[in-house]
């Protein structure tokens, strides 16, 4: 079933100390997700089509305020859920739609070909096959790293803290699926990314409990660096 999902996202780079200051305090009121384990984090990996022109790749490099990216997504190298997500960002907010498709479905989209058996609630693998077709989207790169995530519900409120490290670029799309790839780090050894996200609001106590004031928020893309620092 298609997911939709509208959030303020901000994100901010980091050096190894700052990490390790901001992940202590927000330690301190929020939960690690559950689905860290034991290691108290999870891969993410994630391969991102474009189309013959580049567009999504130019659309980061001008700032063009309405545009859309399509990826496909697992966690910790596992097949059991494969999700394809379609993210838009439209006037600093960011959108998802989302939908599972099958392992079949994942690699022929892989290869660039279009699944013939797209089911009906699979409406975001029906927009990518439309855009194949017309514009000639296929798979472009792929972005790989560990997350350490923090949860945080109170009242109206629902905020994600994450801490994304090892963030690598990887040309060769057919290694997806693989166990380990073999790609470029994008940030200076030991940085992060620290992304802020929330729904409708976010509590005073968060804000001040991480400074953000202090920080400098970025439009970092994991996509646009990954192509931009493309490498085997």
């Amino acid at each position: 079933m298609e997911e939709r999902q509208y959030r303020h996202e901000y994100k901010y780079p980091l050096t190894n100390g700052q990490v390790l200051v901001e992940d202590a305090k927000i330690s301190a009121l929020a939960a690690r997700d559950a689905h860290v384990g034991e290691k108290g984090f999870y891969n993410i990996r994630s391969l991102y089509f474009d189309d013959y022109h580049d567009s999504c790749y130019l659309d980061n490099e001008n700032g063009v305020d309405e545009r859309t990216k399509y990826r496909i997504r697992i966690y910790n190298h596992s097949t059991q859920r494969i999700m394809l997500e379609r993210k838009e960002k439209v006037r600093g907010r960011t959108g998802k739609q989302s939908c599972q498709i099958t392992l079949s479905q994942c690699r022929c989209l892989m290869e660039g070909i279009i699944p013939k058996d797209i089911g009906p609630s699979q409406q975001v693998l029906g927009r990518l096959a439309y855009l194949m077709a017309v514009k000639l989207m296929r798979p472009a790169v792929i972005v790989d790293y560990d997350r350490v995530p923090y949860v945080y519900r109170v009242s109206d409120a629902n905020v994600r803290v994450t801490f994304d490290r090892h963030i690598k670029s990887v040309s060769n799309v057919a290694a997806f699926l693989d166990e380990r790839v073999n790609g470029r780090s994008v940030m200076p050894e030991g940085w992060s990314l620290m992304e802020v996200k929330f729904d409708s609001f976010l509590p005073d106590e968060v804000h001040q409990l991480l400074q953000l004031d202090g920080l400098r928020a970025d439009t970092f893309s994991k996509y646009y660096l990954c192509r931009k620092f493309k490498s085997g």
